[in-house]
């Protein structure tokens, strides 16, 4: 079962607030709304998010601001803009700084459903992966995914629980990249905000016990401080 895609909503007209809300949860999304963008920007670092819709007239931090400030800290949400300004100079502004769309007020509701789709449906084929085999070999270790367990370098056979199992395979499957915590989170736990990321430690600690040969010197499971964690082969 896939989960929900997740949207933020940051809009500070209540009644638009609570009328986008309920379209976009009838559409099948979750939605956690916010009012301005200086929290927008402390739910994206607290959360995973598949999609923005920022309104522009926001109070304290306007939506073209936190639009800039969440592109620098997140390469991967896709990003809507709500404007009641339609000059194309403000558009061009506003799509130079990070947004993937934007849309003028008023608008037609299934215009903005179907705009919300487009760039969810984009956004999910560019990250699309290729699936990885059964069997995974990296370093002396392999990993048997459907039968939950690995033979380490050591010839140590370790049975491993579903989540170990979740998590080497979203490390694997982007093998180099850092993988943020909160997508880690909220693909492997389920998670939607959350306060720690000590459980994801504990489990790369393990980790490195199991299939590095010096766990104080790994060379295969990283931790990217205030970002996530790597894993790499090379």
């Amino acid at each position: 079962m896939h989960p929900k895609p997740q949207i933020l909503l940051v809009e500070d007209e209540e009644h638009l607030q609570e009328a986008l809300k309920l379209n976009l949860e009838l559409e099948g999304y979750e939605v956690t709304c916010t009012s301005d963008g200086a929290s927008a920007i402390r739910l994206c670092e607290q959360a995973h998010f598949d999609l923005i819709v920022m309104d522009v007239m926001l109070p304290e931090m306007d939506g073209i601001s936190a639009t800039e400030a969440i592109r620098l800290q997140n390469r991967e949400v896709a990003i809507l803009i709500l404007s009641a300004r339609d000059s194309s100079d403000y558009k061009v502004r506003g799509l130079r700084l990070g947004a993937d769309d934007y849309l003028t007020k008023p608008f037609h509701l299934e215009e903005l459903l179907l705009r919300i789709g487009k760039l969810i449906e984009k956004n999910n084929k560019s990250q699309q992966l290729v699936s990885l085999p059964d069997t995974y070999q990296f370093g002396g270790n392999t990993i048997f995914f459907s039968a939950q367990k690995a033979i380490n370098f050591a010839g140590q056979e370790l049975s491993l629980s579903k989540k170990e199992i979740m998590l080497l395979r979203l490390l694997f499957e982007h093998h180099q990249e850092v993988v943020p915590r909160e997508k880690i989170l909220q693909l492997v736990w389920g998670y939607q905000v959350y306060p720690t990321t000590r459980t994801i430690d504990n489990f790369i600690l393990n980790f490195r016990k199991y299939f590095e040969q010096d766990s104080r010197q790994p060379r295969y499971f990283h931790s990217v401080r205030g970002v996530g964690y790597r894993f790499t082969s090379e």
